[in-house]
This record gives C-alpha cells, sequence and structure tokens, in this order.
C-alpha cells in the first residue's frame, strides 16, 4: 500500500504551519526516525528527511534507495553515502538544526554535527507529535479496519483458546497467530523509550497485577527477567481464574489497543464484578465526553473527583504502581499525545484517537476493567475495537 501524495504533502504542510507558529524563525528540521519517515514520506529506510523552510524537502536515503524509490510517492528522493552528501546539498548551515531530541542517540548525533555545523540543537518532537495526533481520513479508514480485526479475534475467537493447564506462553502464541492470520501486521510499536513489546499483556490471575517496568496499568510476568513479556512457560490456567488481555493490533503501520478480561469456568467474587462494571461505566462516560473542544486534563480530574477512595485504591494499577492517565492517543504508536492526565490543556480534535482504559487491580484476583479504542467526533467519542464489556465466562 502506498500512501497517496496528497496525504504526504498535507502532513508536511501542516507540520511546516506549526513550526512557523511555535518557531518562527526556523530554517532547518531533520527527521532521522522510521515512524516518522513512514509518516512523512511513506517508506521506512535509513536516511534522513530535510525540511527547509524555504525550498524543497528532500529525502536522503542510505538503504535501500531503490525501496524507496518503489515504496514512495515522496517527490524528492536522493541517494547518499554519508551525511556529508546531503550537507554539500544545502546553500548555506543555518545556526540551529530542528531533531528528534528524544529519539537520536549522542554517538548518531556526533556524526551528523560533523558535516552539519550548526551551532544549536532545538527539538522538534512536540511538533510532530501534534501534527500526527490529528488523523485524516484516510487514517481512520485504516485504524477502524484494524480495529475491526481486533474486536473479532478477541472477542470472538479467543474464548475458544482457553484451554485448561495451558501456559500463558502457549496461549500468547495462540492469540498471536489468530491476530496476523486475521490481518495484524505482527508487531506493535511504543514511542516510549527503549521499549520492547510483541503483543501485550496476556496474564492469569495474580500475573496481572506483578510489577513491571511498562508504563500502564497491568501488570505480567512475562517469560523472566531478561524479556519480562509475553507470558509465563510455567504458570498455567487453572478453574476460577482471571483471564487479564491487553494487546495491540497493527494494520500498514496504524494500531488499535484493546483490553478484554475472561473467567475461566468459575465466576469471580460480586465485588470483582461490580469494579470491574464500575471501569467499564467510566470508559463509557469518558467516551461521552471526547468532543471537539474538549480538555484532556479536565476529563482526568472530572472522573477522578467522582470517585470514592475505596475505588481509587488499586484503580489503575495495583499497590503504589498506579498510573497518573485514564486514556492515551494512538496511531502509528501506542502511546500518542494528546494523554487524558494533568498537564494536558489543549482542547482535542475531531479526528483525534484515544485508548481509553479504566481498570483496578483486585488483590489475589488480577487486573479487572477494559480498554477500546476510540476516534473523536462532534457526537462523542466513536469505538472502533468492539462492544463486548468483558469479564466472557469460558465454561
Amino acid at each position: 500500500m502506498q500512501i497517496p501524495f496528497s496525504e504526504l504533502e498535507n502532513r508536511l504542510f501542516r507540520f511546516r504551519q506549526i513550526m512557523d507558529k511555535q518557531n518562527p524563525s526556523w530554517e532547518l528540521c531533520v527527521i532521522f526516525s522510521k515512524v516518522n519517515l513512514y509518516y512523512f514520506t511513506g517508506t521506512m529506510q535509513d536516511g534522513m528527511l530535510l525540511i527547509p523552510r524555504n525550498g524543497e524537502a528532500a529525502f536522503w536515503v542510505k538503504r535501500s534507495f531503490e525501496r524507496a524509490k518503489q515504496e514512495s510517492l515522496f517527490p524528492l528522493i536522493k541517494q547518499m553515502d554519508s551525511y556529508k552528501d546531503a550537507a554539500f546539498s544545502l546553500k548555506a548551515m543555518p545556526e540551529t538544526i530542528f531533531l528528534e531530541t528524544e529519539i537520536i542517540p549522542l554517538a548518531m548525533l556526533q556524526r551528523f554535527q560533523k558535516y552539519f555545523t550548526c551551532k544549536k540543537i532545538e527539538s522538534l518532537d512536540t511538533q510532530v507529535a501534534w501534527v500526527r495526533a490529528r488523523k485524516s481520513p484516510f487514517e481512520l479508514s485504516i485504524m477502524e479496519k484494524c480495529g475491526k480485526i481486533h474486536a473479532n479475534v478477541l472477542e470472538k475467537i479467543v474464548p475458544s483458546l482457553l484451554k485448561e493447564n495451558i501456559t500463558e506462553t502457549e496461549f500468547a502464541v495462540e492469540i498471536y497467530s489468530a491476530m496476523v492470520r486475521e490481518g495484524h501486521q505482527g508487531q506493535v510499536r511504543f514511542g516510549m523509550f527503549d521499549t520492547e513489546m510483541m503483543l501485550g499483556h496476556v496474564a492469569f490471575g495474580e500475573s496481572s497485577i506483578y510489577p513491571t517496568s511498562f508504563n500502564g496499568p497491568g501488570g505480567n510476568y512475562g517469560i523472566g527477567p531478561a524479556v519480562p513479556s509475553l507470558g509465563s512457560r510455567t504458570r498455567k490456567l487453572k478453574k476460577g481464574d482471571l483471564v487479564f488481555v491487553d494487546i495491540g493490533c497493527g494494520l500498514y503501520g496504524y494500531h488499535t489497543d484493546k483490553t478484554v478480561t475472561y473467567v475461566f469456568r468459575k465466576p469471580l467474587t460480586q465485588k470483582a464484578v461490580n469494579s470491574h462494571n464500575q471501569c467499564v461505566a467510566i470508559q463509557n462516560e469518558i467516551a461521552v465526553m471526547l468532543k471537539p473542544g474538549a480538555i484532556p486534563s479536565e476529563i482526568y480530574q472530572t472522573i477522578i473527583n467522582s470517585l470514592d477512595q475505596e475505588f481509587l485504591e488499586n484503580f489503575m494499577g495495583f499497590g503504589n504502581r498506579q498510573v497518573k492517565f485514564l486514556g492515551h492517543g494512538i496511531g502509528l504508536t501506542i502511546d500518542e499525545v494528546p494523554v487524558l492526565a494533568k498537564g494536558f490543556d489543549e482542547p482535542i480534535e475531531a479526528g483525534m484517537v484515544f485508548a481509553l482504559e479504566p481498570k483496578k487491580g483486585i488483590p489475589n484476583i488480577g487486573m479487572v476493567g477494559i480498554e477500546n479504542t476510540f476516534i473523536v467526533t462532534t457526537e462523542g467519542g466513536k469505538c472502533i475495537t468492539g462492544t463486548n464489556p468483558g469479564l466472557i465466562f469460558i465454561p
């Protein structure tokens, strides 16, 4: 699939607009990361995109130039052996260059500055993030297709995969196979630094509240200290277990995020069920608020202020591992802006997409709650990942 030229043109135009507004004297921006290169050029190659304030943007490619030409409709793609080739193409070297400072390693920056001898480096991470936050109809159509894959697998296929004594790892592999067969791209991406994730959190019972470094409410034993993800090879499914599946799905680079819970052969306590149902009600309440002009920080505070102290204990985490958000933007990575949290005070816009994930840890049981992906519309959030409220009973 090629990203249409009109999409690439519009993205670059909106990026220049936000740079003009926030950094009126900017002269040159350079994009290195493969995800952002894909967003602006339609291909993921080893290279860099030079965006001058005045003049045509150029995509300089080391490898593979041939593939870039085949995949991308970007109008100006040039081959380079080193940064020197691109640097010599500039008429003058600006004093300040804007880069992805959240992404570029220091050694790479030093190699770049050997030829791009600017005096100062500034960040363009925020500007790119906010351009990516508002999705076009083209992007939304992909995410809606992705959401259908997600819903079909987690709501219809997964229940048949749960069998007594299956391990978390075996179950995760079954889910992964089903996802890929149905159209999932095979990997999920995060903007969070140094985050590896093949699938997501797949956990039985107390595993879903086990400590992890991942910045989310759920937990996971994982394979072990070296690979704290996927699932445990020894934790087996038994009668009465809560099954927690929090995974991403991807299509043509774009993601949806979804969590479904299952109950294996024996009902949970009524207290756990009540907590779960309250999380579902919170999700639905937030969804109603996802309209253009709404303020993320106000949505967050409105919900938190409405909850009593007993429910807030172990809400959005377990113990002292509670996260301070209720949902997050999503697109080419799982974790994008805006975030439904304090400090996000800019109004949301139609076409933004949020994953809403109210969850609550229950001692000796696991993580109850829900997550779905919603598009911001004038009527409120439009769910694109299914309607099942979770706690699906497996007899």
